[in-house]
């Protein structure tokens, strides 16, 4: 049972036994011993009935999900509004897997879930808007971009859960939530395994703007780890200016080709859209899956950029789908925990490349990532911000 309908019952129990306290007088005083037991025996039928006409009405009551929005206030409705960052929903990494989590949980509670696509950064409050002005019981804001936007909107509507993806909350709010992931880990592992792979020792990076901090905590991480695993490597990372950083692939195709040409064998492409520029140039070169390689971000980019899926050793993946799935399954069962949450991180199976890493690399990489999740490999967390 979700959150309005626990309130709605709460509330019909305290109405019931408000009525109750009022209905006394002297006359019960004076009745007798048989009127009260006959009293007593038509309130136990009488709540008996009731009983069964509640379990009826349960069974007689359609199934199925909530098919609108146009009364998401009511207990019986479940709503789930996702309001993209700058971008399309099927992008195929950040917004995509945020919105696939929104709607599994949507499944699995019989809610209704539909997102909204911003365009423009100034329309980050209006578009959340659309959702809070409706009475959502759950709106999803994807992308640190839009943590002052999704901070405001929780404070003017404190009885909707927010869930901030990405988005690290510094003073906690009981309505908001972020979804964080320890991303310089993902990145560690990721550098570590090209550390190790790379023929020419020279590897790259391709990412979206560095003033989004889990890019550059990606990106950080991606060149600790290669840096442990091969002292000899050169790591050369480039960042996306702020404006348009997660939807220019050209600029992420053009700045692979340019790695690629000054002898990167293996490349990092992280920022969205643009970082699936990169992934598509690098799967064109002729090397690509024998001695060229390409890494993705955020998910298994295997399954969402195939064109790239010749080159793609593996994918630096935060388990989008599944954190916002668990966040907005608590929001619908009143257990909102408020604060941060930290959502798995990990690589993705190395798909068509598998032939091309070597059996001691794997049996390296799974001791990498098994330190890294019980903490005895270190990669400088939050002080990569600083570099």
């Amino acid at each position: 049972m979700h959150r309005k309908l626990l309130v709605a019952g709460f509330a019909a129990a305290a109405l019931v036994l408000a009525g109750c306290s009022s209905d006394s007088g002297g006359d019960a005083a004076e009745s007798t011993a048989e009127e009260t037991a006959a009293a007593e025996e038509t309130t136990e039928e009488a709540a008996e009935e009731t009983v069964e006409e509640e379990a009826a009405a349960e069974e007689e009551a359609p199934a199925g999900p909530t098919t609108d929005d146009s009364n998401c206030a009511a207990p019986e409705n479940y709503c789930i509004g996702l309001v993209t960052d700058t971008g399309k929903v099927d992008d195929k990494s950040f917004n995509q897997a945020a919105w696939e989590g929104t709607q599994l949980a949507a499944e699995k509670v019989g809610g209704f879930a539909k997102y909204v696509e911003t365009v423009d950064p100034k329309d980050y409050a209006n578009n959340i808007g659309q959702f809070a002005s409706k009475d959502y019981d759950t709106i999803v804001t994807v992308g640190f971009l839009m943590a002052e936007a999704t901070v405001a909107a929780a404070a003017e509507y404190p009885d909707i859960d927010f869930v901030g993806v990405d988005q690290f909350q510094g003073e906690e709010i009981p309505n908001l939530t972020g979804l964080v992931f320890n991303e310089d880990r993902a990145g560690y592992a990721a550098g570590y395994l090209a550390g190790l792979m790379t023929q020419t020792n020279k590897i790259g990076a391709v990412l979206g703007t560095d003033t989004v901090p889990p890019v550059k905590l990606f990106g950080e991480g991606y060149k600790v780890g290669a840096e442990a695993a091969n002292p000899d490597v050169e790591v050369t990372l480039v960042y996306h200016e702020p404006n348009n950083a997660f939807n220019d692939p050209e600029w992420g195709a053009a700045e692979s080709r340019k790695q690629l040409d000054q002898g990167a064998d293996i490349i990092f492409a992280a920022g969205g859209n643009t970082g699936n520029g990169g992934l598509i140039e690098i799967a064109k070169d002729p090397g690509a899956g024998e001695s060229v390689f390409c890494i993705g971000v955020d998910i298994d980019q295997y399954f969402t950029v195939p064109q790239a899926a010749g080159c793609l050793l593996t994918s630096a993946e935060k388990k989008l789908v599944q954190g916002t799935e668990e966040l907005v399954l608590l929001s619908y069962d009143g257990a909102f925990p408020g604060g941060n949450f930290f959502g798995p991180t990990g690589l993705a199976p190395y798909h068509d490349t598998e032939g091309a890493v070597p059996d001691d690399v794997k049996a390296q990489m799974e001791e990498v990532i098994a330190g890294l999740a019980d903490g005895s490999i270190e990669t400088g967390g939050l002080a990569l911000l600083e570099n």
